[in-house]
């Protein structure tokens, strides 16, 4: 079995992060900079069809929580605490419910254990128009993709994931071809009857509709012991929009 590709910091306690989809581990590099400043040994992973992680025609939250535990047997970690971000605070959540042993803390960053409906129709349309046998630079695919999302935040977090696949020819690190057929996975919930049962953390952005007042209780049901968080002046990327508020919070639960 493949094993997921991360760069790790720091000495420590092992925590591992998992970033949101189409991102990838250097989303969180200035983050766990602080956190491996702080007394943690931190692991930014890729998750599989993302950032430099191998490319695969599978893709569900199962397989995503055991590429997980097969990345902490390779590296020799029996617990770790967990921060997950979108996607990655579902696989999170699957993780900490499947395998509550490995989990010494948990940390979900705006989502919550229920089913979203698929919402990156209009990102996968933008990135559709891009064709690298005719853009050579960033600056002309951005200019292309402007064409379809508006936002500059979004473009500049999907073209982080460009790339020299050869001289002169860019690509997407990302495995667009599964990601776009298998998009309906990202929005699927962790399993009905599952509980964690370990400390848990919930944070949300004050701007973002992912975790409502109205999902409290089943974030409850599923983590007993879970306290929620408000970020302010932020939105789905509240990690980037209001990073001091995300640390202090965070790393007043790790070491609660």
């Amino acid at each position: 079995m493949e094993v997921l590709h991360s760069k790790i910091e720091g000495e420590g306690k092992p925590f591992i992060i998992l970033h949101g989809f189409l991102g990838m581990s250097d989303n969180w590099k200035t983050l766990g900079t602080q956190y491996s400043e702080n007394g943690f040994e931190v692991h930014l992973v890729d998750q599989r069809n993302h950032g430099k992680s191998f490319h695969s025609d599978d893709f569900n939250y199962d397989l995503l929580s055991d590429d997980v535990i097969n990345y902490m047997d390779h590296h020799n970690i029996d617990a770790a605490f967990v921060l997950g971000h979108s996607m990655g605070g579902k696989t999170a959540m699957q993780l900490a419910t499947s395998h509550p042993d490995r989990v010494t803390k948990l940390i979900v960053a705006d989502i919550a254990p229920k089913y979203y409906p698929p919402h990156h129709e209009f990102i996968f349309n933008g990135l559709s128009h891009l064709d690298f046998d005719m853009i050579s630079d960033r600056r002309e695919a951005d200019e292309e993709l402007a064409k379809h999302i508006k936002d500059r935040g979004v473009r500049q977090f999907l073209l982080k994931n460009l790339y020299w696949v050869e001289k002169e020819k860019l690509g997407f690190r990302f495995n667009y071809k599964v990601l776009k057929e298998r998009m309906e996975e990202i929005g699927e919930n962790i399993f009905p009857n599952a509980v964690y049962e370990g400390p848990a953390l919930f944070v949300r952005g004050d701007r973002s509709e992912y975790i409502q007042s109205s999902d409290f209780p089943e974030i409850k049901r599923h983590f007993p012991k879970a306290q929620i968080e408000t970020i302010d002046k932020a939105g789905h990327w509240l990690h980037a929009e209001n990073p001091k508020q995300f640390f202090e919070k965070t790393f007043t639960f790790l070491n609660s």
